[in-house]
């Protein structure tokens, strides 16, 4: 039987069929050069052609539409919802256009939306300034996260307002994205931010978790949507219960880990390699190691091996992504 394509292989994990193997991917922080524009679909186009992997998750590091840094809890009261459409989303909404064009209906394209409150914390900077890259899970509060609990503890209705104006923005965006052929978005979430001690345990729930839903409920024309939940999640169960179709986490480091949640959710799974240790710093028997680990924790739960976060493409030598795809493939 003929090798499946990328497609066929997710399509026939999230109908519950098992593929000739399990889908994998990979992703990374291209250069500033390549954020939008060619540069960002050759980018891509490269990626997907050095490695094979089986669906592109589409990068999105170009800046959140904003005239303005917050520098204040009057700051967040400007924020005003967009129609989705303006510059920094436009040129995201280019690219799909372009890769879709580029690769057919062969290549399911999964393209990052960053939900409200990483939004708010990087309006918190100034443009230009912000290094993109694996996550930091230290536990440490950066300093738009200070700011964020300082506002919050002086205005709380401000932060909540801001949250709104800026989820509801995203959710017009996600439609876009889909219209303009992505699959499915890559929603990006992240509690270990805010339901902190000065915060408050109950704040996700409280002020950002319905603009994460509204976003998700306008990307729902998009048969592959995944969530993932970044850094070391306080509330796993809550993100489990949302309506994505694939969760991804940092399983090997934040947990919990594959065969914790197998069985007992209803997305299919995507993790089982280490991105901040093994990918950069093992050797590729050890990436395969992780991969066959994963695979045998997911069981008869719909899989897709991939990361527990981004990578960092000057430290992960590509024999390892390499690795990673042949331990996928093996029967």
């Amino acid at each position: 039987m003929a090798d499946m394509t990328g497609m066929q292989r997710l399509r026939a994990v999230l109908e519950g069929e098992r593929p000739d193997h399990p889908p994998v991917s990979f992703w990374h922080h291209f250069s500033p050069e390549e954020r939008y524009g060619p540069a960002a679909v050759s980018a891509h186009l490269r990626h997907l052609e050095t490695f094979g992997v089986d669906f592109l998750k589409v990068m999105n590091d170009n800046p959140y539409p904003s005239a303005f840094v917050l520098r204040g809890v009057s700051d967040l009261r400007r924020l005003r919802e967009l129609e989705g459409d303006e510059e920094g989303f436009a040129r995201q909404l280019d690219l799909l256009r372009d890769l879709r064009a580029k690769v057919g209906r062969e290549v399911p394209l999964i393209t990052t939306v960053f939900n409200p409150w990483a939004v708010l914390r990087r309006l918190t900077r100034e443009p230009g300034t912000i290094k993109h890259g694996p996550p930091d899970l230290s536990g440490r509060l950066a300093e738009p996260d200070r700011l964020l609990s300082r506002w919050l503890a002086e205005d709380r209705d401000a932060v909540r307002q801001a949250v709104a104006a800026v989820g509801a923005s995203l959710a017009r965006f996600a439609r876009r994205c889909i219209e303009a052929g992505a699959d499915g978005i890559f929603l990006s979430v992240r509690d270990d931010w805010v339901d902190t001690e000065a915060n408050g345990p109950d704040t996700y729930d409280e002020i950002i978790r319905e603009a994460d839903l509204n976003i998700l409920a306008s990307a729902a024309a998009g048969w592959c949507n995944m969530l993932h939940v970044c850094g070391r999640p306080r509330n796993f169960e809550r993100f489990a219960a949302y309506p994505a179709a694939i969760l991804n986490w940092a399983d090997r480091v934040g947990g919990p880990a594959i065969g914790e949640v197998a069985g007992k959710v209803k997305p299919a799974l995507c993790g089982g390699v280490d991105n901040l240790h093994t990918l950069p710093d093992g050797k590729p028997e050890d990436v395969r190691a992780e991969v066959i680990d994963a695979r045998q924790q997911a069981g008869n739960h719909p899989f897709l091996v991939g990361p527990g976060c981004t990578y960092d493409p000057q430290r992960v030598p590509p024999e390892n992504l390499h690795a990673m795809v042949a331990a996928a493939r093996e029967s």
